[in-house]
């Protein structure tokens, strides 16, 4: 399906590994042009250099907790390309913890992380969008929905707002043609996943899925860079759950036990 981002300009935050990567590499894919950021200047030019292959791309070290590094980011991106169609708030980060735990640092760097991230990068991308139109995705959480306590409890309600964002800036931005949108990924393999995670948790993550498996970042960039093509052109202010069916039913396993007991049955 063609997408109609050919020669368009994609911003990705965070886009040097994990989901915002293959954001990055998905809409190269698709014939986009595209800049990404993050704060650790030497992956971000390790990321540059294997996203080159696809397409043209550059990389700025930006502060994506500081309003002024977003905005100077914003700037040097138009300077360079001459106009910016489509941005993806992709930044996050979760300190595994229980709530009283949290020191005033970590609830202060956790909140810039999560939530003022997407607010100065919707502010940044609007201002560079409205004489044209264009898109903004948040990526969101699943977590928003469905909070995991003692491990991520300051990250799940601020992803939550993160999703909401997209419903208020999507009405506040709608009479200038910009749409918003949230993206919430269930459990994905990012390369920090596989890192971190046991083969035990990884088996019980990937069963509480309808599709009994965790997700690929390709398969969360997949629906990313559609919301932000002319193929959504209709859809603004909501969000899309990108999760496998995780929490949708109370007995995920339910039609693989089903269907086990059928084809017993067949073969006695």
């Amino acid at each position: 399906m063609e997408l109609g981002l050919k020669g368009r300009v994609a911003v990705v935050t965070g886009g040097s590994k994990g989901i915002g990567f293959a954001v990055a590499q998905t809409f190269l894919e698709e014939g986009a042009k595209v800049a990404v950021c993050a704060r650790d200047e030497k992956q971000l030019q390790e990321a540059v250099s294997q996203l080159s292959a696809y397409g043209e791309v550059i990389g700025i070290p930006t502060d994506a907790t500081d309003d002024r590094s977003v905005y100077r980011f914003a700037q040097q991106v138009f300077d360079h390309f001459g106009r910016i169609d489509c941005w993806v708030n992709n930044v996050g980060a979760s300190v595994a913890k229980s709530g009283e735990e949290y020191t005033a640092e970590q609830v202060e760097r956790t909140v810039g992380v999560c939530f003022k991230s997407a607010v100065y990068g919707c502010q940044a991308a609007f201002r560079y969008m409205k004489d044209h139109g264009g898109s903004i995705v948040n990526i969101s959480s699943l977590a928003a929905r469905c909070g995991t306590a003692g491990r991520a409890t300051l990250y799940a309600p601020l992803k939550a707002a993160v999703a909401h964002m997209a419903t208020t800036f999507g009405g506040e931005y709608a009479a200038y043609g910009v749409r918003v949108n949230a993206v919430l990924p269930g459990f994905t393999l990012t390369p920090a996943v596989k890192r971190t995670i046991s083969d035990e948790e990884l088996r019980i993550n990937a069963e509480g899925t309808l599709l009994h498996r965790a997700a690929d970042p390709k398969e969360i960039a997949a629906a990313v860079v559609f919301l932000s093509s002319q193929r959504a052109s209709f859809i603004t202010a909501t969000s899309l759950e990108v999760s496998g069916g995780r929490s949708v039913v109370l007995n995920p396993s339910y039609s693989y036990e089903q269907r086990a007991k059928r084809e017993a049955e067949h073969h006695l």
